[in-house]
């Protein structure tokens, strides 16, 4: 019978009646799944800032004890031990003087070049670790990620100290570096937390931005390693930023984009030239860095959630 909600089959069977046949246009059952849920029970995660990074600070000791972890475990059965901290920036700091100072005349105002590349390789060296290993730290301990329940980015930041300890390991070679060329540091070196503070906060906003990212893009990866290559090319490691900028509107562009740039100029303008900051190109590149820490958060924040299920 026409507007009934069911009908009888020849076997006697109660079947439901179609769609159309129902009542005050009512849906059935794989209609209403296919339009989805209803917008009231949907849950949408709101990422609170403050109580986020009180979370985190409550998970500091995890923090150490991963970076502590991951150091033994990278050094324990190596010959050389920490001294392989050492190595890869000093073999880049004397195949570019070899190169540079031979083939190329790079400008370094006075400075010796082996002083004026290791300057430059310090920030680099720090940032191209840790983005390297912290981007694929969340699936380098899928084990913890499942079993422990923390704060994710506990993981990259643990990958961000270690880095942080080979940084400071490989600083002592200046304490070499400055009597073998018979070059001193200047006064203006007290600039230089400031100027690390900048470096830090890039640092961790971008680590934080491909780990969460490289879950789900497993392809990233492989694309990661291609890009630290051609980002030393891009980052003023080998040259002054100002050989290839030559305004100072393109510089303050250049500091956004990526801000090691002024990083890097300001530590051999402070340290080597004895000269102050290039303000503008460093507060654009400050104010950049903070955008990238708050967008690489927020980012990681927001797929946290769904990061156990994928990884």
């Amino acid at each position: 019978m026409r507007g009934q909600a069911s009908s009888q089959t020849s076997a006697g069977e109660w079947s439901p009646a179609p769609p159309s046949e129902l009542p005050g246009g009512q849906t059935t059952a794989p209609q209403a799944a296919a339009a989805g849920p209803r917008a009231e029970i949907l849950f949408r995660r709101r990422v609170r800032l403050i109580p986020a990074i009180r979370e985190l600070w409550a998970f500091r000791e995890l923090v150490v004890t991963i970076a502590e972890r991951d150091l033994r475990v990278r050094y324990k059965q190596a010959v050389l031990g920490i001294a392989w901290a050492v190595i890869s920036p000093v073999a880049f700091m004397i195949a570019f003087t070899v190169i540079f100072r031979k083939f190329v005349n790079v400008p370094t105002h006075g400075a010796p070049y082996a002083l004026f590349s290791y300057f430059g390789l310090l920030p680099w060296t720090f940032f191209s670790a840790a983005v390297s290993t912290g981007g694929l730290s969340l699936t380098a301990n899928v084990p913890l990620l499942n079993k422990l329940y923390c704060p994710r980015e506990v993981f990259p930041l643990a990958a961000i100290a270690d880095a942080t300890v080979d940084l400071v390991i490989a600083s002592f070679v200046l304490v070499i570096l400055f009597p073998l060329t018979g070059y001193g540091p200047h006064g203006q070196m007290y600039y230089v937390p400031l100027l690390l503070l900048i470096m830090f906060t890039f640092t961790i906003g971008i680590t934080l931005a491909f780990a969460s990212v490289v879950v789900f893009m497993r392809d990233l990866r492989l694309v990661l390693p291609m890009v630290l290559q051609l980002g030393l090319f891009v980052t003023p490691v080998v040259y002054a930023a100002t050989s290839i900028v030559h305004t100072k509107t393109l510089l303050v562009v250049y500091s956004i984009i990526n801000p090691l740039v002024p990083v890097i100029d300001d530590l051999r303008r402070t340290v080597l030239y004895g000269q102050g900051p290039d303000w503008p190109p460093l507060i654009a590149g400050g104010a950049s860095s903070l955008v990238f820490l708050l967008g690489g958060f927020m980012l990681f924040k927001k797929l946290e959630t769904r990061m156990a299920d994928v990884a």
